[in-house]
């Protein structure tokens, strides 16, 4: 039995091992390729139409700064085609229609489009708006970016070269520096960009759009398929589908678009989440392809360990229920035969801890030469947190291997920048409405209930929380304005209703009983 416990930990080991091992060899290939810039074969005498399009889902806090943001693009109007689409079912519909009226009366071609059938999610809404594109080429971008003026200028010229399908630029973030969480989230996302994204690009293997901030020649999308919303990553399958077609990808790691990180545990788990388990859709979906395809052997063996990456978190979750069995095993056999334990354990450290971080240390030198002393002091935050992230990555990684079926989850957004003051109250949000078919209620027992959540600070959140969570002890016809805001450091959340202010000890939540929970409005 001892035997079996062994070589079941250093079999999983040895695969982390061999996941470390890959990061080392992109490094290397960074190294080798990083100055290898790329540069357009020629620049248009005449700039093409773009088509900006921008999918959203209920993200009424930043979709005045993105809209203003593309308003402020260095391009030609009359070259600019902007698509804001909404499959929102809160205000931001209002706040959409709101902001494309006023591009279209500044002069801008801007279309609001708005789908009640939610189909295929993000990629439902861009296979949609792509229809009615009237752009060769298609600028996509999420809410929670901030593209700057140039980029467009920056990029648009390597078109020329009738075989690149695609340009993607890097991500930089904009509350980095908010808190420690999106301080590691920037650096496990530097990692990738510049090193991974760089290295994969310039040494001829396949490398994937990051689902924003890029723009692809629209005869791309169709020569690949389309878009397609069997898996949860739309952005890579599409990618994979394209270069195995012939086309041509350009990553741009010099041309930055600035993003928002989220802000707190939930929103970055459930990103992770819907990541992780996307990337293994992909991987049964596109691998077999791969494989079959003329790309030289080397390109295979990438996409391979790129697409396999996240059994790592599988791996890591075995090591788990392993270290105390291999703990108590007898090793004496090893010692027997000459073979020390820390010489077999040392290179699977080196290969499976060490060779993760130098792959970070070397992006923040890279990105940041000035300060990366500073920032990789958050160095031993970010392998904790990829080491507690195994269970719910692991749990992705199996959902995706068993086809089980979830929903896509959109990241929140706070519009938060580097200047946002961090207060007790982090989100603010006021709104008033007028509510013909219900009542307000001047005395109520507010429970604390996830049916109302820290992104949807809005009226029509609230309703349904009071619907699903409130004592009614009074009611009377009358409009009411709603206060919310989520205390960090307090642990509280507090609303104001009309003249009643309650407050909700998140730290002891319960739920109603059906008895309890009977709203007469």
């Amino acid at each position: 039995m001892d035997f079996i416990w062994i070589t079941l930990y250093f079999l999983v080991l040895i695969g982390l091992s061999g996941y470390g091992f890959h990061r080392l060899m992109i490094l290397s290939l960074y190294l080798k390729h990083s100055r290898n810039r790329p540069e357009p074969k020629t620049h248009f005498d005449e700039l093409p139409l773009v088509t900006v399009q921008l999918p959203c889902y209920n993200e009424m806090h930043v979709m005045e700064r993105l809209l203003e943001s593309v308003s402020k693009l260095d391009y030609p109007q009359d070259k600019l085609q902007i698509q804001v689409l909404d499959d929102s079912t809160d205000e931001t519909t209002e706040i959409c229609k709101t902001e494309v009226a006023k591009l279209v009366a500044r002069g801008f071609d801007a279309e609001y489009v708005h789908r009640t059938d939610r189909t295929g999610y993000k990629a439902g809404a861009l296979e949609n708006g792509t229809e009615t594109a009237k752009g060769d080429y298609l600028f996509i971008l999420d809410s929670d970016f901030v593209p700057n003026a140039d980029v467009l200028q920056k990029t648009i010229h390597y078109f020329t070269d009738d075989n690149i399908g695609m340009i993607q630029t890097r991500w930089e973030h904009i509350n980095r520096t908010y808190n420690a969480l999106t301080r590691i989230q920037a650096m496990f996302l530097d990692g990738h960009l510049e090193l991974e994204q760089t290295a994969r690009n310039r040494s001829g293997r396949f490398f994937t759009f990051n689902g924003t901030a890029g723009i692809w020649r629209k005869s791309c999308i169709g020569d690949a398929g389309g878009w397609e919303h069997d898996t949860l990553t739309e952005d890579m399958d599409l990618s994979y589908r394209a270069q195995l077609k012939g086309w041509k990808f350009i990553f741009l790691n010099d041309v930055t678009t600035p993003a928002e990180l989220p802000v707190d545990m939930e929103g970055f788990k459930s990103q992770q989440h819907r990541w992780t388990k996307g990337s293994i859709q992909v991987c049964k979906k596109c691998l077999f392809d791969i494989w079959k395809s003329n790309a030289p052997l080397s390109c295979k063996m990438e996409a391979t360990a790129h697409l396999t990456s996240n059994f790592a978190y599988l791996l890591l979750f075995a090591l788990l229920f392993l270290i105390i069995p291999k703990q108590q095993s007898d090793m004496s056999w090893f010692a027997q035969n000459g073979i020390s334990e820390h010489f077999l354990n040392f290179p699977i450290f080196f290969f499976g801890s060490v060779s993760v971080a130098l792959f970070y240390v070397m992006s923040q030198k890279a990105l940041r030469p000035d300060t990366w002393l500073k920032d990789i002091l958050y160095l031993p935050l970010l392998l904790a947190l990829g080491i507690g992230m195994s269970v719910n990555n692991a749990k992705a990684v199996l959902e995706a291997l068993f086809n089980h079926e979830t929903s896509f989850v959109r990241t929140p957004k706070h519009g938060i920048n580097s200047s946002t003051k961090k207060e007790k109250s982090n989100f603010k949000q006021k709104t008033t409405g007028n509510v013909k078919d219900a009542s307000d209620w001047p005395r109520a027992k507010l429970f604390w209930s996830k049916n109302v959540t820290p992104e949807e600070p809005s009226v029509s959140s609230v309703k349904r929380y009071l619907h699903s969570s409130v004592i009614i002890l009074g009611q009377s016809s009358a409009s009411f304005h709603v206060t919310y805001g989520l205390h960090q450091e307090s642990n509280q959340s507090e609303f104001s209703l009309g003249p009643l202010q309650v407050t909700i000890p998140s730290a002891s939540p319960r739920g109603l009983s059906r008895e309890e929970a009977s709203p007469s409005g």
